[in-house]
């Protein structure tokens, strides 16, 4: 399936500005159909199933218990 910048945008949570600059860098894959550029969603999947790994993996580490620290009993 092919989004237009403004869908990309939406779908990624950008600005359009950025997904522009992607284009011009040639960083994402995009199709160009003389009035607009169409950009393949399949390519994000990767993308978006890191970032939910991620953020996944912050929430772990936020809610992990900070050990206690040995040097806090060893007060005189």
């Amino acid at each position: 399936m092919y989004l237009t910048i403004e869908e990309t945008a939406e779908y990624l949570s950008l600005p359009e500005s950025y997904i522009e600059t992607l284009i011009q860098q040639n960083r994402i894959r995009y199709l160009f159909d003389g009035k607009a550029y169409l950009i393949n969603k399949e390519q994000f999947n990767g993308h978006l199933d890191q970032l939910e790994k991620a953020k996944k993996q912050l929430e772990e580490w936020r809610n992990e218990p900070l050990p206690e620290d040995p040097d806090v009993k060893d007060e005189d």
